[in-house]
């Protein structure tokens, strides 16, 4: 603190004494000023030492890293799946046509209906006929084995007289066709053996 003596104020007018006293507090108040900006950091330093504090040994923020640790497990998923799909039968086989008031699993006939001795009710398929597919479910067991036996290659599943009808332009027709199941049911099977089993499961007859 400046200390003033009594008689030094006797030497200076009043006007004199508070234009000094303003310009001590002027150059306190700068120096106050100049020490705030020196020691206060800027964004950028306090941004950058976010970052760095928010980022762990991987140089990844927990963000990225969470990310990161979730990319095999979708891959191994992936994997899995096409792994499935791989494991399904599919190839070329005889389509024939049907048309049921009932079927097996009790729902009503429909476009998407399906017939098949060796697929369990509920299997979904995958047909194509040249440039056309649909996709069907299996609801009702055929053809008889005497009428999948009398086709080469084997009749493995009949179509709804509305699927053929869309996909060859005639509702009664036996055309050869590319088949791929897609899923299978979880139903009653009608038969587990005889003309064309192999094909359908993809499994050796025995």
């Amino acid at each position: 603190m400046i200390k003033f003596r009594s008689d030094s104020f006797d030497r200076f007018s009043t006007k004199t004494i508070a234009t000094a006293l303003t310009g001590v507090a002027v150059a306190g108040a700068g120096l106050t000023v100049a020490l705030a900006h020196a020691e206060a950091p800027s964004a950028d330093t306090v941004r950058d030492s976010t970052v760095q504090v928010s980022q762990n040994a991987s140089g990844m923020a927990p963000g990225e890293e969470a990310h990161a640790a979730k990319l095999p497990q979708r891959l191994k998923a992936a994997e899995k799946a096409e792994a499935k799909r791989a494991a399904l039968p599919g190839g070329v086989s005889t389509g024939t046509s049907f048309w049921d008031a009932q079927t097996a699993s009790g729902k009503p006939m429909s476009f998407q209906t399906l017939a098949s001795p060796y697929w369990p009710l509920g299997t979904k398929v995958k047909v194509t006929i040249g440039k056309k597919s649909a996709i069907g479910v299996v609801e009702d067991f055929g053809p008889a084995e005497w009428a999948v036996a009398q086709h080469n290659p084997p009749a493995i599943v009949d179509l709804s007289e509305e699927m053929m009808q869309s996909l060859t332009g005639t509702r009664s027709n036996s055309v050869p066709i590319k088949f791929q199941v897609l899923e299978m049911g979880h139903g009653p099977v009608y038969r587990h053996g005889g003309t064309g089993y192999d094909m359908a499961t993809g499994a050796t007859e025995k």
